[in-house]
């Protein structure tokens, strides 16, 4: 059983910052990669950013010099610190989790959101 668990998320206002936390816990042996997607109102879900399990960071152009991933990995968090935010920063944020657990294979673990409303 693995769990992941959000926060962070808010009300904030354009131009300002947020920081969001991911945990994942559980009968996890190995994480590959951890990362941020987000759905906005009426759109898909789209990769924020990702980092890997050599620390590597991939970022979607639209966040790019305003966003920055970060991982713990004796803690098993990833967090996402959101800078410059823009109202069309707004949207729920998914963490995902690529891991490995004890009986099982690689697969992707998500959590359950947090919202996040950039907003004057």
């Amino acid at each position: 059983q693995v769990q992941v668990v959000e926060s962070g998320g808010d009300l904030v206002q354009p131009g300002g910052s947020l920081r969001l936390s991911c945990a994942a816990s559980g009968s996890i042996v190995s994480i590959y990669r951890m990362g941020w997607y987000r759905q906005g109102p009426g759109k898909q879900r789209e990769l924020v950013a990702v980092i890997t399990s050599s620390c590597v960071p991939n970022y979607a152009d639209s966040v790019k010099g305003r966003f920055t991933i970060s991982r713990n990995y004796a803690k098993n968090t990833v967090y996402l610190q959101m800078n410059s935010l823009k109202p069309e920063d707004t949207a729920v944020y998914y963490c995902n989790a690529n891991l490995l657990t004890t009986g099982s294979s690689r697969e992707d673990y998500w959590g359950q959101g947090t919202q996040v409303t950039v907003s004057s």
